[in-house]
């Protein structure tokens, strides 16, 4: 009997969570997206002290992925081409610290693949991820639950309508 995969965990910030989830749930191999905040001081921050900037903390998923079934530089090349890594501070009318361009590695190979990409004239800061807190239960799940919504409909769609075409062999 084969031995089972060991799953492993990185946390991206690419602006507005619910995009990102919305993408990354899409992936062959990954198991798990949950939207919350890390990368900054604040201890157990909520949407609203984090969307308005004062936490140091970002807008970011917590991916738990099988490397077996996809490599972390799939998740790289996912990460890089759904969102302005080139682009201090702001995915489109997002602006603020919050919504940065930022890889948390939990293993020192993560940490290398995502370097080699700073070659590359991204602003994406990469650092260990010492602390991931939860969004609120509303935020979870969001693009599956409001797909109706304005937002959904005229921002998510289309970064998921590239997304498909451009990583199909990459989906579920």
């Amino acid at each position: 009997m084969a031995a089972a995969s060991k799953l492993e965990t990185v946390v991206f910030g690419g602006g507005c969570f619910w995009c990102t989830e919305a993408i990354f749930a899409e992936l062959k191999g990954v198991v798990s997206v949950i939207p919350g905040y890390a990368g900054g001081e604040s201890d157990k921050p909520n949407y609203d002290q984090v969307s308005g900037g004062g936490t140091g903390h970002a807008e970011v998923i917590k991916i738990e992925f099988d490397p077996s079934i996809i490599s972390f530089h799939d998740l790289l090349e996912v990460f890089f081409a759904t969102h302005d890594p080139t682009t201090p501070n702001q995915q489109g009318a997002d602006v603020g610290t919050q919504y940065r361009s930022l890889i948390l590695y939990t293993t020192p190979e993560q940490k290398t693949e995502a370097e080699k990409l700073l070659q590359l004239n991204f602003v994406t800061e990469i650092k260990p991820l010492d602390r991931f807190y939860d969004a609120e239960e509303y935020h979870k799940n969001y693009y599956n639950n409001n797909q109706s919504a304005p937002y959904c409909q005229l921002v998510i769609n289309p970064k998921l309508d590239k997304f498909r075409q451009q990583f199909g062999i990459l989906r579920k």
